[in-house]
């Protein structure tokens, strides 16, 4: 017989970190453990964290919801397969819920794997694979985002990810610009993020703008849900446009093949907590690629519980160039866990442990 429970657990960033949405200085979300009652001691672990403003689940009824989803589960028969998980995450979390779906998915799968958090059975796990990820630079003042690049790649980051957007778009010109003339441009591949702060009627000549700078790809330039202003942009850009928030949102396999056919963007980022989970994720990646389309995996500010099964995601699926995997060092109270971030890679030291003090579950 299935047993559960959950945490709320806050977050608190080691500096404010800020967006084109706002500057961020802590984040809820909640962990839930999953055990069978006749071996309590080996349990599953799971993170749903909606991201405010964001997330779909972003819902003052998200704790009664995720309470009641748990009792919905006790009465479930132990999954037998990564289908039948999938099947019944999907089942119980809907798709209103993507980021419980996604927390149910791993504590599931996590359980099912010996309650070792393997959640795939992988080298990445076992043998310290590395996975390549970017740098995330956060906004801030001119002298503050340069310094935050040296020392990205001071640690050996040969991809920065700079969120733009929020600041004069002059002075983050200016930023590019220092960028490209201090460091040689096939040593440091740059990334930017706009959060969907452009407008529409002044993206393209942002974009060309931009193109100057030798960018790998920009994320999302326009707000979502403009699909005929994207599909023209994606059409028309020089800078290859990355989807992001546009995925959220859409669930039936159709819809996201849809989207994809009318808008041909040169690539889509794959969060599991605002896309719907694991299951979900796998339908974008097998649709983008039939399409040509390119794909990485991007935490969004979870935990390290989180952030473990999203990399171990990426590297079951074998994930092509650097990933937004890089969010396990931003906060002051984060779960300790055997993910290390070395020269600019990923990996996970099983000869380290995991430390759930702070927990209570």
């Amino acid at each position: 017989m299935l047993k559960t429970s959950y945490q709320k657990y806050t977050l608190f960033f080691k500096f404010n970190a800020g967006t084109s949405r706002g500057v961020l200085t802590e984040k809820d979300t909640w962990f839930i453990k999953v055990w069978d009652t006749n071996n309590p001691g080996v349990f599953g672990l799971g993170e749903a964290g909606p991201l405010k403003k964001l997330s779909i689940d972003d819902r003052e009824d998200f704790e009664p919801v995720l309470a009641d989803i748990l009792q919905q589960l006790e009465q479930q028969a132990m999954p037998q397969s990564t289908a039948e998980i999938y099947a019944l995450a999907g089942k119980l979390a809907g798709a209103a819920f993507p980021s419980l779906r996604f927390a149910l998915e791993t504590a599931l799968l996590d359980l099912t794997q010996g309650g070792q958090r393997m959640i795939f059975d992988n080298s990445f796990y076992h043998d310290q694979k590395g996975i390549p990820i970017n740098g995330l630079i956060w906004m801030g003042d001119t002298e503050s985002m340069l310094l935050q690049v040296a020392n990205k790649v001071g640690e050996g980051a040969d991809c920065i990810k700079i969120k733009i957007g929020a600041m004069d778009f002059e002075k983050e010109c200016d930023i590019l610009d220092f960028i490209r003339r201090r460091y040689f441009q096939n040593e440091l591949i740059l990334r930017v993020d706009a959060n969907g702060a452009f407008k529409p009627s002044e993206a393209l000549d942002k974009l060309n703008q931009l193109d100057q700078y030798n960018l790998h790809s920009i994320e999302q330039p326009i707000a979502a849900g403009q699909v005929s202003m994207m599909k023209e942009l994606c059409a028309t850009t020089p800078v290859p446009i990355a989807l992001d928030e546009e995925l959220i949102g859409i669930h039936e396999l159709k819809d996201k093949q849809k989207l994809l056919e009318t808008i041909l963007p040169q690539y889509i980022i794959l969060k599991p907590t605002l896309v719907g989970g694991i299951q979900s994720c796998l339908e974008w990646i097998s649709i983008a690629e039939v399409m040509g389309i390119g794909w990485w995996m991007t935490s969004a500010l979870e935990s390290n519980i989180g952030l473990n099964a999203i990399a171990q995601l990426t590297y079951e699926m074998n994930a092509k160039g650097h990933q937004g995997l890089g969010t396990g060092q931003l906060y002051h109270n984060n779960i300790d866990s055997p993910l290390t971030i070395d020269t600019g890679q990923v990996s996970y030291r099983s000869s380290q442990e995991w430390d759930f003090s702070p927990l209570s579950l």
